[in-house]
């Protein structure tokens, strides 16, 4: 872009007027950080924020209310019986039977803990997502990488060295 003495007049009129570094820039073919920069190097007045600092304050922004408490059930513990389960009209069982809850629930063995706190599995899709099926490897991650060294066979192919290409 060149400067000519018409430009920057033109550029110091609209400025004055106050006109949006945008819509200057519109208006004389340019983009508003070419008219950003030609004000500054000019030495033009600055231009006040858009954004209204001292301006009077609305409060809160509209919104859905939130709601004082829990907002799902609790669980149904080992001391409390499970609640009874509601049926339509005309059913003598449920849609859907609920298993009762388990004794003693197995539990999964902890990952080891790696440098820093973090605790890997891999995370090697298996099945179709979206359906019951699907899950997981969790087995443990080869430090450094996001799967299993089973895993990571698949995953990260060794590049042949190119001379050998060469011939």
């Amino acid at each position: 872009m060149e400067w000519t003495e018409d430009t920057i007049s033109r550029l110091r009129a609209l400025w004055s007027d106050g006109h949006s570094t945008a819509e200057i820039g519109r208006r004389l073919g340019i983009s508003k950080n070419a008219v950003v920069g030609k004000a500054h190097r000019l030495d033009l007045p600055a231009r006040p924020s858009p954004i209204r600092r001292d301006g009077p304050r609305l409060g809160p922004r509209p919104g859905p209310r939130r709601v004082a408490g829990p907002t799902l059930p609790p669980l149904p513990s080992a001391e409390r019986p499970a609640p009874a389960i509601a049926m339509a009209p005309g059913r003598t069982e449920p849609r859907t039977p609920i298993p009762p809850p388990l004794a003693n629930p197995p539990r999964a063995l902890p990952l080891p803990s790696r440098p820093y706190g973090r605790t890997v599995a891999c995370c090697w899709p298996i099945g179709e997502p979206g359906t019951k099926e699907f899950r997981f490897c969790d087995e443990i991650s080869v430090p450094g990488k996001p799967y299993c060294a089973r895993h990571v066979q698949l995953a990260y192919v060794k590049l042949r060295d190119r001379r050998e290409d060469a011939a």
